[in-house]
């Protein structure tokens, strides 16, 4: 995730770092070097365009395309930010079973406690990897785990799932054996079901991007518009076409992008969630409440939090 201060006009104009304009920059001087051939033909055979199309036309389909550009955009923002609410919703429940756990279990079962307390982080660390797609969910999950329990994760298909488990049988076996009351339990069970909402919704947006014809009609529309732009403006704003044609090819190619990006927010684009810094904060909650050292923060890096 980018992180500026307010930006003034100069960095407006032309900063680079956490901008779009270096994806879209090879279509757009492939289109401004399209339309300045079409000028050109145009004012050296000007009896190939006896009749130039107007601009009519392309303020139609500007206006249908942008309205569609919007739509796609805003359904790529709703997931970014779903996700955002979702990592939200994991570190208040952390940060709530660390003040619950101490304050229900008590003296007599802090090793409960704390076992349960490394399990949350445990999980945490195990969904930070299977969405950014590292592939070792078990590997930096078992630095929080018993070591039994850590043994038998990288078998499982779904290690998060697993730890969630192991959190659960581990409450479930205090009450069992008359260290819980089934009051208290109920309100682990609700912390430990918080926590397994959270990795539904982060598969939920990780498994279903959007339909891919949306992505498809958007760009198929957006190229035909802005390489047919030229024979619409050639007439009438002559040499200045490849710039008019360069700031719409930027404004419709930038948006797709980004939207690109916000559709799937658990990457490491510059736009993406910052889930290194996120699990920072839910790893330095419990290692408060365990008593240990805090890590340090992550920092933003040339303006990205990763």
């Amino acid at each position: 995730m980018v992180v500026r201060s307010r930006p003034n006009l100069f960095v407006v104009l032309f900063a680079l770092q956490g901008s779009i304009l270096p994806r879209v920059a090879p279509k757009i001087l492939g289109i401004s070097a399209t339309a300045l051939a079409v000028v050109a033909i145009e004012r050296a055979f000007p009896e190939l365009f006896p009749v130039g199309p107007g601009i009519a036309p392309f303020t139609l389909i500007g206006l249908a395309l942008s309205i569609f550009l919007s739509f796609r955009n805003g359904a790529c923002y709703d997931r970014w930010w779903e996700g955002r609410r979702a990592w939200g919703s994991l570190i208040l429940e952390v940060r709530g079973l660390a003040r619950l756990l101490p304050a229900v279990l008590g003296p007599e079962q802090e090793a409960l406690s704390q076992r349960s307390l490394r399990r949350a982080c445990g999980f945490a660390h195990a969904l930070h990897a299977s969405l950014r797609g590292t592939g070792d969910e078990a590997e930096v999950a078992r630095a929080w785990l018993p070591a039994a329990e850590a043994e038998a994760l990288a078998h499982s298909p779904n290690p998060a799932n697993a730890i969630l488990a192991g959190l659960g049988g581990d409450f479930g076996r205090a009450f069992r054996a008359g260290n819980l009351s089934d009051i208290v339990l109920g309100m682990l069970e609700q912390k430990v079901a918080a926590l397994a909402q959270v990795q539904v919704v982060c598969e939920r947006i990780q498994g279903t991007p959007l339909p891919f014809a949306y992505t498809l009609l958007l760009y198929r529309t957006a190229w035909l518009y802005c390489l047919l732009l030229p024979f619409g403006l050639a007439g009438t704003l002559g040499w200045a076409t490849p710039v008019a044609t360069a700031l719409v090819a930027y404004t419709f190619f930038g948006l797709d992008a980004l939207g690109d990006e916000l559709e799937e927010p658990f990457g490491t684009e510059p736009n993406d969630l910052p889930l290194d810094a996120m699990l920072r904060q839910v790893e330095s909650i419990v290692r408060d409440a365990l008593g240990e050292a805090l890590p340090p923060p992550v920092r933003p890096e040339k303006s990205v939090l990763r």
